[in-house]
């Protein structure tokens, strides 16, 4: 995204900012818009199951072999990748380099990729991944139908023992994977085995509506000309965000009349678009082609040219 003559004053990105690198961060940086983090979601790790996968490294059960309980890895979040990266730093690093060998680990979306790209880096220099560029679970799933299946597939035309693939996921999920890679109208031969494991929990942060309410005030007060984005990436928390958003509406119609609007919506993808027009009316002025940094700011960027045009 470059700068526009009518570019974005702010950025409000309602997440969590990523660990160690947050790829929303340096894209709006590198577009000369320093975004602001507001976080929506408190994550837990749930550290029963995380101990029982840093066991599955300890035992073996990882490891290349006829024992190897897994044949690889799934994750469809950065908080996922961020509670396995706590596993793995308190694993011995012999356990981890032989577990890593012919071990492939399917992920979702370029920003989730590139923080299961450090931690293989560091912990797992043998593991593959493959699916960044799928862009949804249900891609990602039909791609691992082809990719995983031809893994297991011996040059003399006999199929090995396919093993069943370990997926990370929040307390709150879409069952979209498990259902594609295991459903009745796929061959039994190319069916996959799934086990999910929750790694996390997931809940509003406490205080979120009064953080989010004194920022966008702060945004309104230090600008008199420009724009105020407000980026939504999880139907969790939009109850408070609407709220806040109407009542700042209603405030400023108020005092100023109606006025050149200031603030704009967007969301992630469709499914956080569909959630707010449907539980609340609430219509974004743009849904992300891709749930990318590049897709939210190709988004912004066109939805601002055509108010140049206008």
């Amino acid at each position: 995204m470059t700068p526009l003559a009518t570019h974005p004053r702010h950025i409000l990105l309602l997440k969590t900012k990523s660990t160690p690198h947050d790829g929303y961060d340096e894209f709006f940086s590198a577009a000369h818009t320093k975004p602001t983090f507001i976080p929506v979601l408190s994550h837990n790790f749930h550290t029963q199951n995380l101990s029982s996968i840093k066991h599955l490294f300890e035992n073996g059960s990882l490891a290349p072999g006829r024992d190897r309980q897994y044949g690889g890895l799934i994750f469809t979040s950065q908080r996922a990748v961020e509670a396995f990266g706590e596993t793995l730093s308190g694993v011995e690093e012999s356990y981890l380099i032989s577990s890593s060998r012919n071990l492939p680990l399917y992920t979702v979306g370029p920003a989730t990729a590139r923080s299961l790209t450090t931690l293989r880096d560091r912990y797992l220099p043998h593991a593959t991944i493959h699916g960044a560029e799928t862009g949804n679970g249900e891609n990602l799933a039909q791609f691992m139908l082809e990719h995983y299946n031809a893994l297991f597939f011996q040059q003399e035309g006999q199929q090995a023992q396919k093993k069943p693939l370990l997926f990370l996921v929040g307390e709150t999920r879409r069952d979209i994977i498990p259902k594609t890679l295991m459903g009745a109208s796929v061959n039994p031969e190319r069916r996959i085995g799934v086990e999910e494991v929750v790694v996390y929990e997931t809940g509003v942060v406490e205080g979120f509506e009064g953080d989010f309410e004194r920022v966008l005030q702060d945004c309104y007060n230090d600008i008199e000309d420009g724009m105020i984005w407000v980026v939504v990436f999880s139907p969790t928390g939009c109850d408070a965000m609407v709220r806040v958003l109407r009542q700042k509406e209603a405030r400023i119609a108020g005092e100023n009349g109606k006025g050149a609007r200031k603030l704009f919506v967007a969301t992630i993808g469709p499914t956080t678009r569909d959630h707010l027009v449907k539980e609340y009316g609430f219509e974004p002025d743009v849904c992300a082609a891709k749930p990318s940094p590049e897709g939210v700011g190709a988004g912004i960027e066109e939805f601002m040219r055509s108010l140049e045009l206008r």
